[in-house]
């Protein structure tokens, strides 16, 4: 066997072998994702997750309310102007 012959060879044995583990691979993992549960601490930690997101969506908003609510942005302008002017006192 010659070397452009023995390349050629490496070349297909290499291109059988990939496609093989492709193949063969792709089953082999499909099953193992299909049998897979969930670990109760996962899901623990996921409901936490979830309450802590609901919360801070609520807290925003709260401040979104409270940011574009004119009558109480302007109040609370008077007020820490108010603040200022006795403190330059």
């Amino acid at each position: 066997m010659n070397g452009p012959e023995m390349v050629l060879g490496i070349i297909i044995v290499v291109t059988i072998g990939s496609v093989l583990k492709a193949r063969y691979g792709l089953h082999r993992n499909k099953g193992r994702h299909a049998a897979y549960q969930a670990d109760p601490v996962d899901t623990a930690e996921n409901a936490r997750l979830r309450d802590e997101v609901r919360s801070l969506k609520e807290r925003v908003q709260v401040l979104e309310r409270v940011i574009t609510d004119n009558n109480s942005s302007l109040r609370l302008d008077a007020e820490i102007e108010k603040l200022r002017d006795n403190n330059r006192v």
